[in-house]
């Protein structure tokens, strides 16, 4: 099943009822409308694109490892994504999508990290419940994701719809501030520059890990030559 059809599959139970936590129709009213106007803001398209040059970035992994996108272009592209955190279950089925083709990245000479803003033992949970084999890195105050152009602020309402939820945000991420990152996915070729994105503000839209496949072929093609 794609990963498009496993988030419209939750999505549905979710807004159905048909889940363990059946929210209102206020709540979500609340949510739908904060995604509608972060799509409305237009963010998604002022964030960086292929042709771009990707900010670098040391950021420490769950074990608090500093890992270097440098470090790491020097043995081939990368491939970035961006997610919410380990309390986001339409992120956890990404990340398990991803865990599920990340051997067909390594197999073109890539290799993948996550990054959330959430601290390090969220991040050991993520990996934990997903059994995930890639690192997770965790973005302080999502400042990367910020030179990214994704971060950004949740409106006050769905903060209180959060809250309600146990979302519990500055304690998950060790910050006071409700910014996020909309869930995003680069590849980064071995020079720096963006060869591919897709940013989602949309929460619940995300692209298949199947897609990146024939960007990965493409720069190895360009390496081989």
């Amino acid at each position: 099943m794609k990963l498009q059809d496993q988030l419209d599959d939750f999505r549905n139970k979710f807004e159905s009822g048909q889940l363990p936590f059946k929210p209102t129709q206020a709540q979500l009213d609340t949510i739908k409308r904060a995604t509608n106007e972060l799509v409305a803001s237009g963010q998604a398209d002022r964030a960086l694109k292929a042709g771009d040059i990707a900010p670098e970035f040391k950021l420490p992994d769950s074990d608090g490892n500093i890992v270097s996108s440098r470090d790491l272009l020097a043995d081939g592209p990368l491939v970035v994504s961006f997610y919410r955190g380990v309390w986001c279950p339409y992120c956890n089925i990404e990340l398990k999508a991803l865990e599920a083709t990340r051997s067909e990245f390594e197999a073109r000479g890539a290799q993948l990290v996550a990054i959330s803003p959430q601290t390090a033992p969220n991040s050991r949970k993520s990996q934990r419940d997903n059994g995930l084999g890639f690192p997770i890195l965790s973005d302080q105050d999502s400042k990367i994701a910020e030179a990214f152009g994704i971060r950004y602020s949740l409106p006050a309402d769905l903060i209180e719809l959060y809250k309600g939820f146990g979302n519990d945000l500055p304690a998950i991420n060790n910050d006071s501030s409700w910014v996020l990152p909309m869930p995003a996915r680069y590849v980064i070729g071995t020079d720096g520059v963006i060869a591919y994105t897709e940013v989602n503000p949309d929460y619940t839209r995300r692209p298949d890990p199947s897609e990146l496949l024939p960007v990965l072929d493409r720069l190895q093609s360009a390496t081989a030559a």
